[in-house]
């Protein structure tokens, strides 16, 4: 098997090899899944949880080396402990709530006489998912655990970009036997991600727009169901009634916090004219506080961007804004230190929609602040974007919060805070627009993505319901 470079987002290095496996490669391990699901499947709910509750506690016996890991990839320390001690919370969540979720159904009765229907859950045998670089290990076992719970197999695929928690928790794994069976990491490239969805009966997909549609034509080639959570471009609306301090602190964290690459960071901010400048003299004051790591990972809140490929994108939205006339209050360049690169957390006003930094995904700790005359104008600019995953509004009034909320065009909507819908995973919501497509991640429709259901009708009367409602003739021939 051949190996692939991954590189240290903060010394620029290429510093470690993973194994890149071919389409036969996956091939194979497809077929060992498979196998190993038919008796995973077979087990009971209570076999299945006991077995992630061990795995659990293996992850937490071994945090420290996982975080490691995720931190060298990442560049970030205080967002890789959060990454593992959310994939911790996420399997004791599913833990809590699988038990009424998955629970077998009561037999009902037709409205046709004689027939009693029973309703089966029937996993998909193998579920591709195939995670990003920006939270790897958390992105790679979000939709891995209610997959596993319902009874499939799981093939993951994390991002070449930061796969060097794959051996770390491939060691977790090991240590629970019948998971083994069924939890398969395929390491690679484009083309790896290409042989992962010809061998899956479902796909997970988390990444960009670009691909995730590349995905899913693929999905649709194979004739697979596909979900895909895609990127952002969420936007803040700030009522003149908000509390700007509290909005201030919000918006400065929510879009700041791993350097902007979140697909939920907030990328545009709409604030009504009237608190337009004390608004964003407190953004200002709150973002310039902000500190890059460097050169000590565990001090400052601001990690390097991550992927080289985005460093580009950065300068390129920074360049665009500068030329067509943009305003930067703090922060507006990206430089390098030590071999990686940083951007300096951006606050930018004087923005027009034409500026790449307001129109597409930025990915990177970049602000733009526009002022609003009404509501109608506030909703209306939120909503002229290709994107829909999600977004906020500030307001005192929260009847108002909530007649804003509704008319945008977006998944999941905070109100009087921003990105809720990562700390609440109670929330049913899907992508709009360009966002996505398929089911919720998140709530608890996430588990129907990975089973189709399957009837069993039975007729408890004495002949065919079909003689009964055609008839027969005297031959007792229908």
């Amino acid at each position: 098997m051949s190996s692939f470079p991954v590189r240290n987002p903060r010394t620029g290095e290429t510093d470690y090899l993973m194994p890149e496996f071919s389409s036969e490669d996956v091939a194979v391990l497809a077929k060992q899944l498979r196998a190993g699901q038919k008796l995973w499947a077979a087990r009971s709910l209570e076999q299945r949880m006991a077995a992630l509750k061990r795995l659990a506690e293996q992850i937490a016996a071994g945090k420290d080396e996982l975080v490691q890991a995720v931190a060298t990839d990442t560049g970030r320390w205080a967002e890789s402990v959060l990454e593992v001690d959310s994939t911790i919370g996420t399997i004791q969540r599913w833990l809590r709530d699988a038990p009424s979720l998955l629970a077998p159904r009561a037999p009902l009765s037709s409205a046709t006489p004689g027939i009693m229907v029973e309703q089966n859950l029937r996993p998909y045998p193998l579920a591709g998912i195939i995670s990003p670089w920006n939270f790897p290990l958390l992105l790679s076992m979000i939709d891995a655990y209610p997959a596993l719970l319902v009874g499939c197999a799981v093939m993951i695929k994390p991002s070449e970009v930061t796969p060097r928690f794959v051996p770390v928790i491939q060691r977790a794994i090991a240590e629970v036997p019948e998971l083994a069976s069924v939890i398969g990491f395929a390491t690679g490239r484009g083309a790896t991600g290409e042989a992962v969805v010809r061998q899956a009966d479902m796909v997970c997909f988390t990444g960009s727009v670009r691909t995730g549609k590349r995905v899913g034509a693929l999905a649709a080639e194979c004739f697979i169901p596909c979900h895909l959570e895609l990127g952002g471009k969420d936007a803040a609306i700030v009522c003149a009634d908000a509390d700007l301090d509290r909005a201030a602190k919000s918006l400065a964290w929510t879009s700041m916090v791993n350097a902007g690459q979140s697909c939920m960071s907030l990328e545009r901010a709409y604030v009504d004219q009237h608190v337009f400048d004390e608004f964003v003299e407190r953004l200002v004051r709150e973002v310039s506080a902000l500190k890059l790591n460097y050169p000590n990972i565990r001090q400052g809140q601001i990690g390097p961007v991550i992927s080289e490929a985005q460093v580009s994108i950065l300068k390129e939205h920074l360049a665009d804004a500068k030329a067509k006339g943009a305003r930067i209050l703090t922060g507006g360049n990206v430089i390098q230190m030590g071999g990686g690169y940083w951007c300096e957390p951006t606050i930018l006003v004087n923005t027009t929609p034409d500026m790449k930094v307001v129109s597409e995904e930025t990915f990177g700790p970049m602000l733009p602040v526009i002022p609003f005359d009404t509501e109608e104008q506030a909703i209306e600019l939120a909503n002229d974007s290709i994107y829909g995953l999600s977004g906020c509004v500030f307001s005192a009034d929260l009847d108002r919060a909530h007649r804003i909320a509704e008319r945008l065009d977006a998944g999941g909507i905070s109100i009087n805070d921003a990105m809720l819908t990562g700390l609440a995973q109670e929330a049913i919501k899907q992508s709009f627009k360009s966002s996505g497509l398929g089911g919720s991640r998140m709530g608890t429709a996430s588990l129907s993505r990975f089973y189709r259901n399957q009837a069993i009708l039975v007729n408890q009367a004495s002949s065919s319901v079909w003689c009964f409602l055609v008839g027969e003739n005297e031959n007792g021939n229908v």
